[in-house]
């Protein structure tokens, strides 16, 4: 028993998911135009796709679960299941103007015409704005669409903007904020379920290393109350007598998003030999 997983045959999702696969410890050779593989070492095969196609092969079975943008998802609408969201390959869906023309708020769109690949995304969007476009379907070169006349404004994926700045275009609304998710056929056999939930096990352990730090320090013994109530880590600080004495070694694990705001209450306290370490695996 094998299970299939879906993901985009070329482009930068492919490499943040390959990537992905290989961190999980998941090895396949991956040759030139392939477009199915084994792995060696895990009961898996990746099938590579059209990442617009991959939502309705999940759904009709051909594919368990996909790695796809949540753009891509939310604008397909099949009956599928969004397991994890993965915190790469993030980018916007916005609405762009003529770099000319001044924005004046989302009514201004009332009545124009407006040319996207994302039609029941931003239908959605105007939709909860009270804003009635014309919304254009187009399946490719967006931007081009205001210059020749068939739009008033565009919107599409931006991720730098440089696209839309090249085509004489600003971005003005931001419509959606979309990253990778990992995404499964809702009626997955005991078995494949078993070993998707492998996988998301793995997954979780990247995601939760790269979230955090691990750090090293000497504390002052009169202060270890203090440094030790600033780092919880996952129970609580490790501590080790140093051969200096009325010193200590603390070893802990801190969160990313607060890891400038700890360092300050360290140096307050006195720690010094900071050490700040990367995490390659998570597992609590």
């Amino acid at each position: 028993m094998k299970l299939k997983i879906a993901i985009q045959k070329s482009g930068r999702l492919y490499d943040d998911s390959v990537a992905l696969l290989k961190e999980c410890g998941i090895r396949m050779n991956l040759g030139s135009n392939t477009l199915r593989v084994e792995a060696s070492n895990f009961p898996c095969e990746v099938l590579f796709l059209r990442v617009a196609d991959i939502p309705a092969y999940i759904e009709d079975g051909v594919a368990d679960i996909g790695i796809i943008g949540e753009n891509v998802h939310l604008e397909a609408q099949h009956d599928i299941e969004v397991a994890d969201k993965l915190g790469f390959s993030k980018c916007r869906l916005s609405l762009a103007i003529p770099r000319e023309h001044h924005y004046e708020g989302i009514r201004q769109f009332e009545g124009k015409k407006i040319a996207t690949s994302y039609p029941n995304i931003l239908a959605h969007f105007f939709a909860q704005h009270g804003v009635q476009a014309d919304i254009h379907t187009i399946s490719g070169s967006v931007e081009i669409a205001p210059s020749i006349g068939l739009a008033d404004a565009v919107c599409d994926i931006v991720s730098t903007g440089s696209t839309l700045l090249s085509n004489g275009l600003k971005e003005v609304e931001t419509v959606l904020r979309s990253e990778a998710i990992i995404v499964a056929n809702k009626a997955l056999s005991p078995e494949k379920k078993a070993i998707f939930e492998q996988l998301l096990f793995r997954i979780g352990a990247i995601k939760k290393a790269k979230n955090n730090k691990y750090i090293l320090l000497n504390a002052p013994n009169d202060n270890l109350d203090k440094i030790v109530s600033a780092l919880p880590g996952m129970k609580s600080p490790t501590i080790l007598p140093l051969a200096q004495e009325g010193w200590s070694s603390v070893h802990s694990v801190v969160q990313e998003d607060d890891f400038w705001e700890i360092i300050e209450k360290l140096q307050a306290y006195g720690a010094q030999g900071i050490l700040v370490v990367g995490i390659e695996k998570m597992i609590v």
